[in-house]
């Protein structure tokens, strides 16, 4: 037997030929052997059981039915036409429906005939109907099958090539007459099988395709399953092992005069023990000789901030410079602003660089970062430009990492010939099964425990029919001496359309609060630079009391005296833009609220956002029900690695697999990093059977 069958072109195997290759290639990305065998089912129909019509209920989802056909008639004209078929199987009457392929359904079918009948079950006028059903003539025996037949995914092309889903059966089923047990190598080492009962990796394949019952499906869903996530951390945890192994980093050997000082008497209040912790696992990496590569994520509020200026302090110690980069320039002003005030009584020189930065400031800039004279520098994209040069770069902070690019954030690494160490921080809590599933490569640390003084943000869910009881309110909270926000959505669509938006919305705020009794500040996207830093800094100091504004706030906007946050459409918003723009009152001692206003229709999806958004201020938990209504494709700051697209596995509902996997990784890797054992030459040959065509390529 060739024992590289599994690479050979699919134009080869006997059924396909050059044409339906090249539509199989464009349309499923099946170009080889191994590429069938790895495109499964996404159903199958039940031969093991047939339904009568009499059980059909409401709540049946698919049903699998062998009736007689009692009479064909095509009703309405054109575009209605439509062909209804009456069936029954002596327990009772269906009607079949199709609106497409009349003419030759209709000459299949004939009174008398019997078929079996597998298709969505729907009601109407409390009868049981089935549009577009699959049919097969019965001639013989009309009872069950001791299989379930699998459906393959298809698009249209692919069936007009004739290569519909019991096509692709056959030429699976084409397939497995062509290998055998010997072209398909065991990848997981038999301890594993054994230790978790797992079907071999051939008898799954096998089973997967054509499984004989339910038992053997379930099984062989479950091996593959395990088979993808294990492999999927392994590759992670290799990326990691590697590079705590090989890369190097700069020993910061000293916890020195910067730190100390502040830390004994600048700190503004007493860290939480979450950041004593998280400070803890970024002190040991700093000193230990080898890159430091973390994802720090907290919660909204959780004091992120603080956590990498002590960090930054450490290098400052250390005698390296450190840089913080944010995506907006909004948000790398504040944290400009956050440290220049949290430092004023150090000798520590804090600058900005950003696109509006003026070209005398950037030349005094460029050269402080050269000589060494600027101990940190914060910045937006500017920050990556060629022209800038550090004389000895030892930290790289990215702030709402997941939304710069791969080789964006590269190109701060390749700013040294050692790269500096680099801590990614996120304001968006990850569920933990994102967390192993997308950022196994990286160490990270978790932030969910608020300072000391924050109070839970208090919010509640009102229709466009209670306008006038929330202005009510702002207007109650404005006159105690406090601040509010009015944010309204970006819908995307149409630039001049969201201006428009935000146009009326502003109108409409100063009818309710006319000048000269309150003040308004205005920010969106179109303003210039110079003209939103004003308007921004104006609601800062208290010189307006109402910030009208788009998403643009979402992150980075430190404004203690602001109680009141108004989310205008709020149904128009995911659930993580939400908890940012919620998380931007509740910064000072006084009571805060949200409000999230809605039209009165809302979809489904929308209320149970607005509902999960009233019930907690728990970023994680709001994290877990994204995840649960979006699913892992959706999640915005996902990495994108395709780690994610697996065939069968599913980190939601598969969170017990991917925990089993994750920990069997961690302890082979303790154990055997270099997948020497004689119980891992299968894994690693598999490895290396890959090496190159996937992320393996990085680790072996």
């Amino acid at each position: 037997m060739n024992p590289d069958i599994l690479n050979t072109p699919i134009e080869y195997l006997k059924g396909v030929g050059p044409v339906k290759a090249d539509i199989l290639k464009k349309e499923a990305g099946i170009f080889t052997f191994d590429d069938l065998l790895h495109y499964f089912p996404f159903r199958y129909i039940d031969r093991t059981r047939i339904t009568t019509i009499k059980e059909l209920a409401h709540t049946t989802e698919y049903a699998l039915i062998t009736g007689k056909i009692i009479t064909t008639e095509v009703l309405g004209v054109k575009r209605s036409r439509r062909l209804v078929a009456t069936i029954t199987d002596g327990t009772g009457y269906m009607e079949l429906v199709w609106f497409q392929g009349i003419y030759f359904i209709e000459k299949m079918l004939h009174p008398g005939d019997t078929f079996q009948i597998f298709g969505k079950v729907t009601f109407f006028m409390d009868k049981p109907q089935m549009s577009h059903p699959e049919l097969q003539k019965v001639t013989t025996d009309s009872g069950p099958k001791d299989y379930l037949e699998p459906v393959y995914p298809s698009t249209e092309k692919l069936k007009m090539r004739h290569l519909g889903g019991r096509q692709i059966a056959a030429l699976t089923s084409a397939l497995f007459q062509q290998i055998s047990e010997k072209d398909i190598n065991e990848n997981l080492p038999q301890s594993l099988i054994q230790q978790f009962k797992l079907m071999g990796r051939w008898e799954a394949l096998r089973q997967i395709h054509f499984p004989k019952d339910k038992a053997s499906h379930d099984q062989s869903v479950r091996r593959l399953k395990f088979e993808e996530l294990f492999l999927a951390q392994l590759s992670m945890a290799m990326v990691r092992l590697r590079r705590h192994q090989q890369s190097k980093g700069f020993v910061f050997e000293t916890v020195g005069e910067y730190f100390n000082e502040f830390y004994n008497h600048q700190l503004p209040f007493m860290l939480t023990g979450a950041q004593k912790k998280v400070l803890k696992e970024i002190r040991k990496d700093l000193g230990i000789g080898r890159q430091m590569n973390r994802l720090l994520q907290g919660d909204v509020g959780s004091g992120k901030t603080l956590v990498a200026l002590l960090s930054m302090l450490i290098a400052a110690d250390n005698g390296y410079q450190s840089c913080l980069m944010a995506p907006t320039e909004i948000l790398a002003r504040q944290h400009y602003d956050s440290l220049t005030s949290l430092l004023k009584n150090m000798p520590v020189k804090v600058d900005l660089l950003t696109g509006s930065t003026s070209a005398k400031e950037r030349k005094e800039i460029l050269q402080g970062c050269l000589d060494g004279s600027i101990h940190i520098l914060t910045g937006t994209h500017a920050l990556i430009e060629d022209t800038v040069k550090f004389n000895n770069l030892g930290l790289a902070i990215i702030d709402e990492q997941h939304r710069f690019g791969v080789e964006q954030r590269a190109k701060l690494w390749r700013k040294n010939k050692i790269a500096p160490h680099i801590l990614v921080m996120t304001a968006t809590p990850i569920p933990r099964t994102l967390t192993l599933a997308a950022y196994g490569d990286m160490d990270y640390s978790v932030m969910d425990e608020l300072p000391p003084g924050r109070t839970p943000v208090m919010t509640v869910h009102r229709s466009a029919y209670h306008r006038n009881e929330v202005m009510h309110f702002v207007r109650s909270e404005i006159d105690k001496g406090r601040q509010a926000y009015f944010i309204y959505p970006l819908i995307e669509e149409s630039a001049k359309m969201d201006y428009e938006n935000l146009m009326k919305g502003y109108e409409e705020v100063k009818s309710y609060f006319p000048e000269p009794q309150y003040w308004i500040s205005m920010v969106h996207g179109k303003q210039k630079s110079e003209l939103k830093q004003t308007n921004m800094d104006r609601f800062v100091t208290g010189d307006t009391q109402i910030m009208v504004s788009t998403t643009v706030i979402e992150v980075g906007v430190n404004v203690p005296n602001a109680t009141v946050m108004v989310i205008e459409s709020a149904e128009r918003f995911g659930l993580p833009q939400l908890h940012q723009l919620r998380g931007r009152v509740g910064r000072g001692s006084e009571k805060s609220y949200c409000i999230l206003l809605s039209g009165l229709k809302v979809s489904e999806d929308a209320k149970q956002r607005l509902s999960i958004m009233c019930e907690t201020n728990d970023g994680f938990k709001i994290a877990e029900k994204d995840l649960e209504l979006r699913g892992p494709g959706d999640i915005e700051g996902t990495r994108q690695s395709g780690l994610l697209n697996f065939k069968v596995a599913n980190i939601l509902e598969d969170k017990n697999i991917l925990q089993a996997a994750h920990d069997s990784v961690e302890e082979l890797l303790a154990n055997d990093p270099e997948l020497s054992n004689p119980d891992n030459t299968c894994l690693r040959s598999y490895l290396l059977q890959k090496k190159g065509k996937t992320v393996w390529s990085k680790i072996l």
